[in-house]
């Protein structure tokens, strides 16, 4: 009996410890913008996969190869001084949308992502347009108890920081 309920203790003591030693939980994220612009005019703006320094600020140039067919890539320079690479997963130019995956993870400094990738689509609203980006990415450290600058938070708040700052940018350029 006492080796039985040695056996049951240990058991409950395992089963507790393996389910709160989950890991990361993936995050999601949409953001959409109206615009007051035809639909093919902000199309038109973001359909280059190559050229997102277009109309992301953060962006300072790209090198990219094989166009906006799937497999293409893109290396992104950003402002801060990190690199993003990437890579074009699918190109629908007559539904106005494209997927793509960060293709090697960034350094956490750089974006505090892991395993992201996102798609983005236009489409008409009203007079105007209506452009939806979303997201999904594990935060950058993986295993339990992430340092702060790499937590869920911080991952959320880049992300949404990229989202907002390059619609909003988007947005003033379909504008015009």
């Amino acid at each position: 009996m006492k080796k039985l309920t040695i056996l049951a203790a240990t058991l409950a003591f395992t089963w507790v410890g393996v389910a709160h030693a989950h890991g990361p939980s993936r995050q999601k994220l949409t953001e959409t913008v109206e615009i007051n612009a035809p639909p093919a005019k902000v199309w038109g703006i973001i359909k280059d996969f190559a050229n997102p320094h277009a109309w992301m600020p953060m962006v300072a140039s790209t090198h990219a190869e094989g166009g906006n067919a799937p497999g293409a890539t893109r290396e992104l320079t950003l402002k801060s001084g990190g690199v993003i690479k990437e890579e074009l997963k699918s190109y629908e130019d007559d539904k106005m949308s494209f997927a793509y995956k960060i293709s090697e993870n960034p350094d956490c400094k750089v974006l505090p992502v892991n395993n992201y990738s996102s798609n983005i689509e236009v489409e008409a609203s009203g007079s105007g347009s209506k452009v939806t980006w979303n997201g999904a990415y594990y935060r950058c450290f993986l295993q339990n108890n992430p340092p702060p600058d790499q937590n869920e938070e911080s991952a959320n708040k880049a992300v949404k920081t990229v989202y907002t700052e390059s619609l909003a940018h988007l947005k003033a350029l379909a504008e015009k």
